[in-house]
Protein backbone atom coordinates (compact mmCIF):
# COMPACT_ATOMS: atom_id res chain seq x y z
CA UNK A 1 0.00 0.00 0.00
CA UNK A 2 2.86 2.55 0.69
CA UNK A 3 4.19 1.97 -2.65
CA UNK A 4 0.77 2.72 -4.33
CA UNK A 5 0.62 6.02 -2.59
CA UNK A 6 4.39 6.61 -3.07
CA UNK A 7 3.25 6.22 -6.71
CA UNK A 8 0.35 8.16 -6.95
CA UNK A 9 1.36 10.95 -4.77
CA UNK A 10 4.43 11.32 -7.55
CA UNK A 11 1.73 10.64 -10.51
CA UNK A 12 -0.63 13.12 -8.98
CA UNK A 13 -0.40 15.33 -6.15
CA UNK A 14 3.49 16.08 -5.93
CA UNK A 15 3.59 16.26 -10.54
CA UNK A 16 7.31 17.72 -10.81
CA UNK A 17 6.08 19.81 -13.55
CA UNK A 18 2.51 20.61 -12.05
CA UNK A 19 3.42 20.84 -8.25
CA UNK A 20 7.47 21.76 -7.84
CA UNK A 21 7.50 23.60 -11.85
CA UNK A 22 10.40 21.63 -12.28
CA UNK A 23 10.82 20.61 -16.19
CA UNK A 24 8.86 24.01 -17.83
CA UNK A 25 11.58 24.11 -20.46
CA UNK A 26 10.50 20.69 -22.42
CA UNK A 27 7.09 20.97 -20.95
CA UNK A 28 6.60 24.38 -22.66
CA UNK A 29 9.36 23.86 -25.61
CA UNK A 30 8.13 20.19 -26.88
CA UNK A 31 4.08 20.48 -25.88
CA UNK A 32 3.32 21.79 -29.10
CA UNK A 33 2.20 18.84 -30.84
CA UNK A 34 0.68 15.67 -29.32
CA UNK A 35 3.08 13.11 -30.69
CA UNK A 36 6.16 14.67 -29.83
CA UNK A 37 4.75 15.75 -26.00
CA UNK A 38 4.31 11.73 -25.91
CA UNK A 39 7.58 10.37 -27.06
CA UNK A 40 9.16 13.57 -24.83
CA UNK A 41 6.99 12.05 -21.73
CA UNK A 42 8.24 8.53 -22.80
CA UNK A 43 11.74 9.59 -22.90
CA UNK A 44 11.73 11.21 -19.66
CA UNK A 45 10.41 8.74 -18.25
CA UNK A 46 12.72 5.85 -19.04
CA UNK A 47 15.40 8.29 -18.14
CA UNK A 48 13.82 9.42 -14.78
CA UNK A 49 13.50 6.21 -13.59
CA UNK A 50 17.00 4.50 -14.88
CA UNK A 51 18.60 7.50 -13.85
CA UNK A 52 17.34 7.14 -10.14
CA UNK A 53 18.06 3.84 -9.39
CA UNK A 54 21.74 4.34 -10.89
CA UNK A 55 21.75 7.65 -8.84
CA UNK A 56 20.60 5.49 -5.25
CA UNK A 57 23.10 2.61 -6.00
CA UNK A 58 25.49 5.16 -6.42
CA UNK A 59 24.88 6.89 -3.37
CA UNK A 60 24.54 4.07 -1.30
CA UNK A 61 27.10 1.70 -2.48
CA UNK A 62 29.74 4.46 -3.24
CA UNK A 63 29.33 7.46 -1.51
CA UNK A 64 28.06 7.08 1.84
CA UNK A 65 30.46 4.30 2.74
CA UNK A 66 33.42 6.27 1.48
CA UNK A 67 31.78 9.42 3.31
CA UNK A 68 31.59 11.55 0.20
CA UNK A 69 27.95 12.53 -0.38
CA UNK A 70 28.73 15.57 -1.51
CA UNK A 71 29.58 14.34 -4.51
CA UNK A 72 26.19 13.61 -5.02
CA UNK A 73 25.19 16.48 -6.93
CA UNK A 74 28.04 16.07 -9.73
CA UNK A 75 27.57 12.01 -9.88
CA UNK A 76 23.87 12.06 -10.54
CA UNK A 77 24.92 14.38 -13.29
CA UNK A 78 27.10 12.28 -14.83
CA UNK A 79 24.75 9.43 -14.80
CA UNK A 80 21.64 11.60 -16.35
CA UNK A 81 23.91 12.81 -18.96
CA UNK A 82 24.69 9.61 -19.70
CA UNK A 83 21.58 8.35 -20.27
CA UNK A 84 20.43 11.10 -21.79
CA UNK A 85 23.46 10.16 -24.75
CA UNK A 86 22.51 6.75 -24.95
CA UNK A 87 18.72 7.36 -25.38
CA UNK A 88 19.53 10.10 -27.76
CA UNK A 89 21.67 7.70 -30.27
CA UNK A 90 19.14 4.98 -29.79
CA UNK A 91 15.84 7.61 -30.65
CA UNK A 92 18.58 8.77 -33.22
CA UNK A 93 19.04 5.22 -35.12
CA UNK A 94 15.51 4.09 -34.17
CA UNK A 95 13.46 7.01 -35.59
CA UNK A 96 15.00 9.70 -37.60
CA UNK A 97 11.75 11.46 -37.31
CA UNK A 98 10.91 11.58 -34.01
CA UNK A 99 14.94 12.77 -33.81
CA UNK A 100 13.61 15.63 -35.63
CA UNK A 101 10.76 16.74 -33.99
CA UNK A 102 12.02 16.39 -30.74
CA UNK A 103 15.31 18.71 -31.71
CA UNK A 104 16.98 20.58 -28.93
CA UNK A 105 14.70 19.50 -26.49
CA UNK A 106 16.22 15.67 -26.43
CA UNK A 107 19.39 16.79 -25.62
CA UNK A 108 18.03 19.23 -23.04
CA UNK A 109 17.01 16.11 -21.55
CA UNK A 110 20.76 16.34 -19.67
CA UNK A 111 19.48 19.50 -18.11
CA UNK A 112 15.62 18.75 -17.12
CA UNK A 113 15.90 19.46 -13.33
CA UNK A 114 12.47 16.90 -12.53
CA UNK A 115 15.46 14.51 -13.17
CA UNK A 116 17.98 15.57 -11.20
CA UNK A 117 15.31 16.58 -8.64
CA UNK A 118 13.75 13.09 -8.50
CA UNK A 119 16.92 11.19 -7.85
CA UNK A 120 17.83 14.30 -5.10
CA UNK A 121 14.27 13.81 -3.41
CA UNK A 122 14.62 9.87 -3.34
CA UNK A 123 17.92 10.03 -1.63
CA UNK A 124 16.73 12.98 0.58
CA UNK A 125 13.14 11.34 1.46
CA UNK A 126 15.58 7.93 2.07
CA UNK A 127 13.42 5.79 0.17
CA UNK A 128 14.66 1.76 -0.59
CA UNK A 129 15.45 0.63 -4.19
CA UNK A 130 12.37 -0.59 -4.29
CA UNK A 131 10.46 2.74 -3.59
CA UNK A 132 12.83 5.18 -5.27
CA UNK A 133 11.59 3.07 -8.52
CA UNK A 134 8.14 3.21 -7.91
CA UNK A 135 8.81 6.87 -7.03
CA UNK A 136 10.95 7.74 -10.27
CA UNK A 137 8.86 5.71 -12.61
CA UNK A 138 4.98 7.65 -10.97
CA UNK A 139 7.31 11.20 -11.59
CA UNK A 140 7.97 10.10 -15.46
CA UNK A 141 4.51 9.72 -15.83
CA UNK A 142 3.58 12.31 -14.29
CA UNK A 143 5.80 14.53 -16.65
CA UNK A 144 4.03 12.47 -19.52
CA UNK A 145 0.68 12.87 -17.94
CA UNK A 146 1.39 16.86 -17.61
CA UNK A 147 2.64 17.14 -21.30
CA UNK A 148 0.44 14.88 -22.75
CA UNK A 149 -2.64 17.04 -21.36
CA UNK A 150 -0.51 20.45 -22.07
CA UNK A 151 -0.21 19.03 -26.04
CA UNK A 152 -3.88 18.34 -26.32
CA UNK A 153 -4.67 21.62 -25.17
CA UNK A 154 -2.49 23.77 -27.16
CA UNK A 155 -3.65 21.91 -30.71
CA UNK A 156 -7.23 22.74 -29.64
CA UNK A 157 -5.95 26.59 -28.94
CA UNK A 158 -4.95 26.89 -32.82
CA UNK A 159 -8.76 26.90 -33.43
CA UNK A 160 -9.98 29.33 -30.38
CA UNK A 161 -10.48 32.14 -30.75
CA UNK A 162 -7.72 33.80 -28.69
CA UNK A 163 -7.22 37.61 -28.09
CA UNK A 164 -3.91 38.37 -30.84
CA UNK A 165 -1.90 39.67 -27.27
CA UNK A 166 -2.40 36.71 -25.77
CA UNK A 167 -1.60 34.39 -28.74
CA UNK A 168 1.52 32.20 -28.28
CA UNK A 169 3.69 31.96 -24.98
CA UNK A 170 0.76 34.32 -23.49
CA UNK A 171 -2.12 31.89 -23.30
CA UNK A 172 0.27 28.86 -22.95
CA UNK A 173 1.37 29.75 -19.75
CA UNK A 174 -1.90 30.61 -18.54
CA UNK A 175 -3.55 27.28 -19.71
CA UNK A 176 -0.55 25.77 -17.49
CA UNK A 177 -1.39 27.79 -14.60
CA UNK A 178 -4.92 26.35 -15.20
CA UNK A 179 -3.77 22.96 -15.19
CA UNK A 180 -1.34 23.39 -12.16
CA UNK A 181 -4.80 24.64 -10.36
CA UNK A 182 -6.50 21.70 -11.48
CA UNK A 183 -4.02 19.25 -10.64
CA UNK A 184 -3.70 20.60 -7.05
CA UNK A 185 -7.62 19.16 -6.58
CA UNK A 186 -5.88 15.79 -6.27
CA UNK A 187 -4.14 17.10 -2.88
CA UNK A 188 -7.05 15.95 -0.95
CA UNK A 189 -6.41 12.26 -1.88
CA UNK A 190 -3.80 11.30 -0.18
CA UNK A 191 -3.09 12.51 3.25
Amino acid sequence: MELLIVFISALLINNFVLHYFLGICPFIGVSNRLDSAISMGMAVTFVMTIASAVSWLIYYLILVPFRVEFLEIVSFILVIASLVQVVEMFIKKASPPLYQALGIYLPLITTNCAILGVALISVLKEYSFIETLVFSLGAGLGFALAITIMAGIREELEFADVPETLKGPGITLITAGILALAFMGFSGLIK
